[in-house]
């Protein structure tokens, strides 16, 4: 059995909080009808897949939601209204981030996310200790950069190559069950992070059935 020798963590539900329900709320008081029916929680659709997958970059992404609102509403509304789907990252998920880091483990992340977000809201999030996001991993893969998206094979594929790192060295933390069967058929160690759980948690727990050295 391969040592565990990198860490790839999803983003949404895994280091980031969200709360779906903020997020159709904000939409809806800027007046788009069946806010909820725009968002999912572990995978989109519609104009926010095109945006999430890179098909659509921010602007349009944006000028596509305004026809869905009345009139007069800005851009900045829209990006303030999406980031209510994020909650934020506690500082002690960072804080273990560095720690796996500087304890010898590749960290990287995978996500399905977008622009808007990630120049915004999550970029935030990242300078709660005063550093930024590049400063707690050694690659990042977006799937609005990378054209692809979990739970499809190729994102993973990517992932290995873009990344440099082997499959069965690399355990992947993911809040949805579907992404974790996907990773594995890609020959990835991968755990499920269930809601309300703590990847540290997790994470100590398979190292410890594998008898791998624990965090």
């Amino acid at each position: 059995m391969s040592t565990i020798k990198n860490l790839l963590f999803d983003l949404g539900g895994v280091i980031i909080d969200l709360d779906r329900q903020r997020c159709v709320d904000a939409l809806g008081a800027l007046g788009m009808k069946d806010a909820g029916d725009f968002l999912g929680l572990y995978g989109q659709k519609g104009d926010f897949l095109a945006l999430e997958r890179g098909e659509i970059d921010a602007p349009e992404f944006y000028s596509r939601v305004r026809r869905l609102m009345p009139d007069g509403v800005a851009d900045t509304q829209i990006r303030d209204a999406f980031n209510m789907f994020l909650t934020g990252i506690p500082v002690r998920r960072l804080e273990a981030l560095r720690r796996l880091r500087a304890e010898g483990y590749g960290i990287y992340l995978l996500s399905n996310t977008n622009p808007v977000m990630m120049e915004s809201k999550i970029a935030d999030e990242f300078r709660k200790e005063g550093l930024e996001m590049k400063d707690y991993f050694d690659g990042t893969v977006c799937s609005y950069e990378a054209k692809c998206y979990k739970p499809e094979p190729e994102i993973f594929r990517y992932t290995a190559v873009h990344c440099g790192i082997r499959p069965e060295e690399t355990l992947f933390l993911d809040d949805s069950q579907a992404n974790v069967d996907a990773a594995k058929r890609e020959g990835f160690n991968a755990v499920h992070v269930p809601p309300g759980s703590e990847f540290t948690d997790i994470l100590t727990t398979f190292l410890q059935s594998q008898a791998f050295i624990s965090i």
